[in-house]
C-alpha cells in the first residue's frame, strides 16, 4: 500500500515538473501553494525578520520560474532544486544587509552620527535619500522609480520587466519600513 501511494506521488512530482518546465504558469501557482510555506520557514529562521523572509520566498519563485529550463529531475527533485534557490537568495539577503551595515558605518564616519542640520528640510532629504539606499536592490528600484520619476505601478512593472504584483510588493514592504527606521531616527533624535 504504501510503495503504491509513493508511486503515485512521484508521478505527480514528474508531472508537475513536466508542467513547469514546460512554462504552465499553474505548475507554479501549485508548486508555491505547496512549497511556500517550506521556503519561508527556512528564510525566517535564517534570516530573523518576516519582511525578509516574505522578500526571499517571492524571489525564490521568481527565480525559478525565470530558470525553469536549468531545472534537470534526473538531477534532484522539485521541491531540492527549490530549496537550493532559496538558500542562495538568502545568502543574498544577509550579503545585502552587510553592504548596508558597511555603508552605514561610511555614512556616520563621513557625515558624523548626526546628519541633520539647520536646514531641516535638506537633512529630511538626504535621511529618506540614504534610507532608500539601504534597501535590497530590486526594491530600491522600484521605490526610486516610484518617488522620484513618478512614474505608476504599472509603468515601473514594463520598465523594470516585473510583475506588477511584485512591484507592489516592494513598494508596500519598503514603505513600512522605510516608516519603522524612519520612526526610529526621529525618537532618537
Amino acid at each position: 500500500m504504501r510503495r503504491e501511494v509513493s508511486l503515485v506521488q512521484d508521478e505527480e512530482h514528474l508531472e508537475l515538473s513536466d508542467r513547469f518546465r514546460a512554462g504552465d504558469e499553474r505548475a507554479l501557482a501549485q508548486m508555491y501553494e505547496r512549497w511556500s510555506a517550506v521556503v519561508y520557514t527556512i528564510a525566517l529562521r535564517s534570516l530573523g525578520d518576516r519582511l525578509d523572509a516574505e522578500d526571499v520566498t517571492q524571489k525564490t519563485f521568481v527565480s525559478a520560474w525565470r530558470s525553469r529550463d536549468s531545472f534537470d529531475p534526473s538531477r534532484s527533485m522539485l521541491s531540492t532544486w527549490l530549496v537550493s534557490i532559496a538558500r542562495r537568495r538568502i545568502a543574498d539577503a544577509h550579503e545585502a544587509r552587510s553592504r548596508a551595515a558597511r555603508l552605514q558605518q561610511e555614512l556616520e564616519r563621513v557625515a558624523g552620527p548626526d546628519i541633520s542640520g539647520a536646514e531641516v528640510d535638506l537633512g529630511d532629504s538626504l535621511l529618506l535619500a540614504e534610507e532608500i539606499d539601504l534597501l535590497e536592490p530590486d526594491a530600491k528600484a522600484v521605490v526610486k522609480l516610484a518617488f522620484y520619476d513618478d512614474l505608476t505601478h504599472q509603468q515601473i512593472s514594463e520598465r523594470l520587466d516585473m510583475p506588477l504584483g511584485t512591484v507592489k510588493s516592494h513598494i508596500r514592504r519598503s514603505l513600512s519600513r522605510l516608516r519603522d527606521r524612519l520612526e526610529v531616527s526621529y525618537v532618537a533624535s
